[in-house]
């Protein structure tokens, strides 16, 4: 071994070259060494940047890790080297000896003991020892991984910040990546500093056009965050918006679909919880049906009913309150909606949104002038807020019931006069 000014960068021509791009992709790739040599140079270089390389023949078990394809990258790892021996331990720990294998991976042995944690088979995570820069990166974030789970949200996001520290001289992604990590948890513990260490861990990730759905979670974490402080603080949501443009901008359907359908959802909810003070407004709700209809396309009533149910509610909103040329047709639309959602919401397992449903559903009936249905379904609502003592919903919808009384007798009236005439 030769020994170079900068640690982090020692090389061993029979193992692996520093730094390695480990931690920031999503496992098995996650955890796999690149074996030092100049066919897999330009590819290493790639992936430390967040980028997906050209890759060479040398890698090809990489490339079909990235795919998915464990079997294929495992039937493409027939070397008898202790790198090839660790990237085939990685996809099956049940291949090699742990132990034997530790002896020939010199400072990478501390890797096994990472995925063994990984993958449960360990309950204690690695010592740092002597690791440095993305290695320690990785066993600092296993042993936040244990802190967590321990319940310990300040110990584990210490130990993040530590890791992303230990990464970013290495690898700004990977740096992003754990930065991501300790702002999840900051936002799930209410810590008040999760909107910075998100912010912080974009930053870091720009340009890795190679961790695309990765930056798109934490786009879209962010704007979840921002909207849930909107409640009390209504201006954020301005603010969460271009966070859901930007998970859009950064993913395809095909490529992360309940990400994709997450972010058009809740990007439709911050549109139709806007004030309506301005012309832009009615744009806005016109972008909300538009992608709460791609949402759709995702949440299907077989296989994500919760869901389905909710944007399909929210677009039979959109449509009743968006103003149109075609405003009739959007409400018969309208209408569908609630009764297929109606459908799906029975008087046991949810009432109170069963009732809000009806109330919706023979307000719009009544708009319609289809009085009698109107009226058929603003009774059930009726009672079953009278059950659940909600008592401004009683109020709201025997003002409509009122209302739909009135004008009968107004139509009536209409033509008893046309009669005598």
């Amino acid at each position: 071994m030769t020994a170079l000014a900068n640690t982090d960068l020692v090389e061993t021509a029979v193992l692996a070259t520093r730094p390695q791009p480990l931690g920031a992709f999503a496992l098995p790739l996650g955890y796999m060494l690149v074996p030092a040599s100049p066919d897999t140079e330009a590819a290493r270089a790639a992936l430390l940047a967040g980028e997906i390389p050209q890759w060479p023949q040398a890698l090809r078990a990489h490339e079909l890790a990235l795919a998915g394809d464990r079997e294929g990258a495992l039937a493409a790892l027939t070397g008898a080297d202790p790198v090839s021996r660790y990237n085939r331990f990685v996809m099956n720990p049940d291949g090699d000896d742990a132990e034997d294998l530790r002896s020939v991976l010199g400072e990478f042995a501390v890797l096994v003991d990472v995925v063994l944690f990984a993958i449960g088979r360990s309950d204690v995570p690695p010592e740092l020892g002597s690791a440095t820069a993305e290695l320690a990166a990785l066993v600092l974030s296993t042993q936040a991984s244990r802190a967590f789970n321990d319940g310990d949200t300040t110990t584990a996001t210490a130990l993040l910040d530590q890791a992303a520290d230990e990464a970013a001289r290495v690898s700004a992604p990977l740096s992003g990546v754990l930065l991501g990590a300790a702002a999840s948890i900051a936002a799930q513990a209410g810590y008040p500093d999760a909107y910075r260490r998100y912010e912080t861990a974009l930053k870091a990730l720009d340009g890795a056009d190679g961790l695309r759905v990765a930056r798109a979670e934490l786009h879209l974490d962010l704007a979840g965050l921002l909207h849930e402080q909107a409640q009390s603080r209504p201006e954020l949501l301005a603010a969460a918006v271009p966070h859901y443009h930007s998970a859009l901008q950064l993913v395809l359907r095909e490529e992360a679909p309940l990400l994709w359908a997450s972010a058009h959802a809740n990007l439709a909810t911050a549109y139709l919880t806007m004030p309506m003070t301005e012309a832009s407004g009615q744009l806005r709700l016109g972008i909300a049906a538009q992608s709460l209809r791609s949402a759709l396309k995702v949440y299907t009533r077989e296989d994500y009913p919760e869901q389905w149910a909710s944007v399909q509610l929210n677009l039979a909103n959109s449509l009743v309150y968006t103003p149109s040329k075609h405003q009739a047709d959007n409400l018969v639309e309208a209408v569908e909606l609630y009764e297929a959602v109606l459908e799906a919401r029975d008087r046991d397992s949810d009432p109170m949104g069963r009732a809000r449903v009806l109330a919706n559903q023979g307000n719009v009936l009544a708009h319609l002038g289809a009085f009698d249905q109107a009226k058929a379904k603003l009774y059930e609502a009726r009672f079953l807020f009278e059950e659940l003592g909600d008592d401004d919903s009683v109020r709201t919808v025997r003002g409509v019931l009122d209302e739909i009384a009135r004008q009968t007798t107004l139509t009536r009236a209409g033509e008893h006069d046309d009669g005598d005439h």
